[in-house]
């Protein structure tokens, strides 16, 4: 199961936690937490998606998201699923995408492929940007020559063209919304 990617759902109602985790199943290794407490708890930074319930007793999804993004150890894509409808007070939170209940099956399986396409995009893309700063140093310094007769430039270009192309393909099998979010995301980060 080392290479399913990891979901956690978070979820104080039982059989919604369960009922989501069996939707799930197959395609990811999944773990439930049956509150915002135990989904604390069962973060690590194996967890590729999380999926947590806004309102649950004691600590709710809103205290649970803070956490995950105030640890740097985890990096993870957040889905808020709740019976809650969104208001202006989303603006500030940490969520990647947020689904009113009741959900379909689709509506979870599209949403946790959509994030795991985003985390990819966004590696992809990082590891672009190092590429580039990579090839515009040697470029700056190296005479033409020289970088004609570097083999390890030339994997250097070939890996670079490989990576734009892949990123090309990635970004035309996703949405607009996923992609302004991705961009978003990495004008925050970066």
């Amino acid at each position: 199961m080392d290479d399913e990617p990891t979901v956690l759902v978070v979820d104080d109602d039982r059989q919604l936690a369960d009922l989501y985790a069996a939707w799930l199943r197959g395609e990811y290794d999944v773990r439930t937490a049956y509150g915002g407490r135990d989904g604390i708890e069962a973060m690590d930074d194996g967890i590729d998606v999380a999926l947590v319930d806004r309102l649950m007793p004691r600590v709710p999804g809103e205290e649970v998201l803070e956490r995950i993004r105030a640890d740097d150890e985890y990096d993870c894509r957040v889905s808020i699923v709740t019976a809650v409808d969104p208001d202006f007070d989303i603006i500030e939170m940490g969520f990647d995408e947020y689904l009113v209940k009741p959900v379909q099956r689709r509506e979870i399986e599209a949403v946790v492929g959509s994030l795991l396409t985003r985390t990819e995009y966004s590696e992809k893309l990082q590891e672009l940007f190092a590429l580039a700063s990579k090839r515009a140093a040697l470029e700056a310094k190296k005479s033409a020559y020289e970088l004609d007769a570097s083999e390890s430039y030339a994997e250097l270009n070939a890996k670079f063209e490989r990576l734009r192309c892949d990123l090309d393909r990635t970004a035309s099998e996703m949405s607009t919304r996923d992609l302004e979010a991705e961009m978003r995301r990495v004008s925050v980060d970066g």
